[in-house]
């Protein structure tokens, strides 16, 4: 499995290579060292293995994450999470907010893969031995339906109707202040900030992304804000929050692309973004999988405040 090369902003510009790895491909500090001695990793097309050698603004940076050799996860029956569809080719899970989806950097233990391999160990080494199963993800802050592939045909081909954006994936959000128009489709490229690397924006070095939105309800109190339905047609990360945020109506309670003020009057402690529906082929069958997930008691006691 390969990390799509990314070229580098400026954000980027002068730092160490295992640094920029660590970054782009979500892995240790550690590992991305040993991808890049081990060979997996390139610049402009051509291997290097210096981890020390800064790279520069407009160099394409790609990732051969199967070259890492750092321990794969291992089974945790203690997290927690919902399954709402499961069959012998693939499951459909209610992540709750809070509980990151797999292994990455600053998390080696507690995560969704940890806990789907104590309840479904036949994922094991199904796709990408270090995030077995795992086709797409949800942020963190982020709950709501996600599909893990439990065999190696069903995640070839779950991970194409991915690519190719025929999954149909709504969300629920709430945001601040009332857009203008009633619905509309905000298509800008995502890519990395150049401010801060750790941060997406919109910007013409990005990736093409699209999200339609639909206005459900307009509040007044506590705050002047609304409540949309995002219809997600690619997956770019942070996709929803970096598009509503380009808009002028960022999510509220997102601590990274928030509004800047205080989100104490809807007493949120975590962004108001819930992956409600999801839709696709089954990759076995042909038929069409659909699953619902109702609004976490959290923004369930916000949406029930507001007016």
């Amino acid at each position: 499995m390969s990390h799509p090369g990314e070229v580098l902003g400026s954000a980027l510009d002068g730092v160490r290579l295992d640094r920029a790895v660590a970054l782009v491909a979500d892995v240790s500090r550690s590992v991305a060292a040993r991808l890049v001695a081990a060979g997996g990793v390139r610049l402009d097309g051509t291997v290097v293995t210096t981890g020390n050698r800064r790279v520069a603004a407009g160099e394409s940076l790609a990732v051969d994450i199967d070259r890492r050799d750092d321990p794969e996860p291992s089974a945790d029956p203690e997290v927690a999470f919902e399954t709402v569809y499961e069959d012998r080719h693939l499951i459909v899970v209610d992540k709750p907010a809070g509980l990151v989806v797999h292994p990455g950097a600053g998390h080696d233990s507690g995560t969704l893969v940890h806990g789907l391999l104590a309840r479904y160990p036949d994922i094991a080494g199904v796709g990408d031995s270090h995030r077995p199963g795992i086709v797409h993800r949800l942020d963190r802050g982020t709950s709501g339906l996600m599909a893990v592939a439990r065999t190696e045909s069903a995640y070839r081909l779950l991970v194409e109707q991915m690519r190719s954006h025929r999954p149909q994936r709504v969300y629920c959000a709430l945001v601040w202040e009332h857009p203008e128009a009633a619905s509309g489709v905000i298509e800008a490229p995502i890519g990395r900030s150049s401010r801060n690397p750790q941060r997406m924006t919109v910007t013409e070095r990005g990736r093409p992304a699209r999200t339609g939105y639909t206005v459900e309800q307009r509040y007044w109190k506590p705050a002047r804000a609304a409540r949309l339905s995002c219809r997600l047609e690619t997956g770019r990360t942070h996709q929803i929050r970096v598009h509503l945020k380009a808009i002028g109506h960022p999510v509220v309670g997102d601590p990274t692309y928030g509004s800047g003020r205080t989100d104490d009057v809807f007493g949120l402690a975590r962004p108001f973004l819930h992956a409600r529906s999801l839709a696709f082929t089954h990759p076995e069958n042909g038929r069409l999988v659909q699953a619902e997930s109702p609004i976490p008691d959290e923004l369930a006691t916000v949406l029930a405040a507001c007016e």
